[in-house]
Formats: structure tokens, C-alpha cells, sequence
């Protein structure tokens, strides 16, 4: 159970890691089980810095605080992906081969350019909402649920690389584990926070899904950039719905 969470927490962030001897396909397949528990992670490192430095600065401060420490600690590793695959999807021309091509070029045109500068004003913009709002829980939700979109992505889609991480995430992925996973996290957490984060998860689904059909009519298939640019949109997608239906914790009794 260790080396899968090791094996994720070293990929999806800049946490120093020291894995000792040799790594078994079969154990690089679970990791991907544990991605919502380092997605977690990550969100309760953003909460815990909104909630000590709350009131001691500007909103706006605050916000540019948040965002820097979220590229940092993932590395801008779903950043890179988004990039990638906003070049692809425009210089490749509506080609298979070519699109893929582009991705592996390790320069940046003008759409990776272009929604970079999109995708990080608007997550400023919705962060420093969210930081007048005080509203932490987002930023836990968020992470937890872009990375567990990650989840069914690799259940329902073939990866059409050949070679790397994702291929070996994808034929040793446990899928019953990974679908029980999946389906409990997006399940018990509108319960606790009531319908405005079942609009906000119902949205994120449609994004989901229509990523996934890009994909699939333009590669039949995913690769690592693609799932990582779902990953940061679904997060985005997620912090937005937020400034426009805030979330509370709903009072259970016993």
C-alpha cells in the first residue's frame, strides 16, 4: 500500500521521494488508486494556507499566494499537459498522427500560450472569490475530484501510447477498487454539502464527458497530456461552479 502512494505522490508532486528497489509494473497500476488521497493532499495544503493567512493580507494577495503554491507543488505537471494538448489540438489539423507528433515537441505555440494565460486568470479570479468567501472546503473538493476524474478516464479509454507511465497504469489499473473509488467520492461528497455541490459535480460530469469525446474523435483513444489537461479544467470547472453556487457543510444528526 506504501510504494503505490509513494509512486503517486512522486509523480503528481514536487514532495522529495525516495523509493528503494525495484518497482513492478503491477505496483505503478495501483498507484493511480491513489491519486485522490495526494489530491487531497494538495487541497488541504491551499486550505490550511487560506485559513492561517485569512485577514492578514489582500484578497488578491491571497489568491496570487494560493495559485503560486499550486503550480509549484504539482510542478505545473497538468499545466504542461493542457499546453501540449491545446497545440496539438490545433496544429494537428484534425490528423491522428500529427497531433500526437506535436504533442512530444517540447516548444510552446501560441494556443498552449493563449490558454495558459486563460486558465491561470481565471483560477486567480475564482480563488480570490473563494478566499473572500472563505471558502477552504473548494479547494480540498477540487483537487480531490479532478484527480479521481482521472479514474474512469483510464476505465473507459484506451491510452494510444505504446510505451510510458500510462500505458502500464492502464493494463494494471485494479478496475474494481478504481470504479468503487470513483463512484463512493462522487457520491458521499454532495451529502455533505448539499445540492449546490451536486449542480457543480453534474456540470463537472458534462465536462468530463465532453473532453473524453474530444479525445476520442481525435485520438480514439487518451494520452498523458490529455489527461492532464482534463485534470486542470475539471479543477477550474469546479472552482468556478463554486463562485457561482457557494457550498456550505449541511448539519447531520444523529
Amino acid at each position: 500500500m506504501i510504494r503505490p502512494f509513494l509512486i503517486a505522490l512522486q509523480f503528481l508532486t514536487r514532495v522529495p521521494v525516495n523509493i528503494h528497489g525495484k518497482i513492478s509494473d503491477h505496483t505503478i497500476g495501483q498507484s493511480l488508486l491513489y491519486y485522490p488521497v495526494i489530491g487531497g493532499l494538495i487541497g488541504a495544503c491551499l486550505a490550511a494556507i487560506l485559513i492561517v493567512l485569512n485577514g492578514q493580507t489582500s484578497s488578491l494577495l491571497l489568491a496570487g499566494l494560493l495559485l503560486t503554491f499550486w503550480v509549484m507543488i504539482t510542478g505545473a505537471l497538468h499545466l504542461d499537459g493542457l499546453a501540449d494538448s491545446a497545440d496539438a489540438w490545433l496544429g494537428g489539423l484534425g490528423n491522428p498522427e500529427r497531433t500526437l507528433d506535436i504533442m512530444k515537441d517540447p516548444r510552446c505555440g501560441t494556443a498552449a500560450v493563449t490558454v495558459l494565460i486563460i486558465v491561470l486568470l481565471l483560477k486567480f479570479a475564482a480563488l480570490e472569490f473563494i478566499v473572500r468567501q472563505q471558502q477552504w472546503e473548494i479547494l480540498i473538493i477540487s483537487s480531490v475530484v479532478a484527480r479521481t476524474s482521472l479514474l474512469p478516464l483510464f476505465l473507459t479509454t484506451v491510452y494510444v501510447r505504446k510505451s510510458g507511465l500510462g500505458t502500464l497504469i492502464a493494463i494494471h489499473l485494479p478496475r474494481l477498487p478504481a470504479w468503487i473509488i470513483t463512484i463512493s467520492i462522487f457520491v458521499t461528497l454532495p451529502l455533505f454539502f448539499g445540492i449546490n455541490l451536486l449542480v457543480i459535480f453534474v456540470l463537472s460530469i458534462l465536462v468530463w464527458g465532453f473532453i473524453r469525446y474530444m479525445m476520442i474523435d481525435r485520438l480514439s483513444g487518451m494520452t498523458g497530456d490529455t489527461a492532464g489537461a482534463m485534470v486542470e479544467i475539471i479543477e477550474l470547472v469546479i472552482l468556478l461552479g463554486a463562485c457561482f453556487w457557494p457550498i456550505t457543510f449541511l448539519p447531520i444528526t444523529i
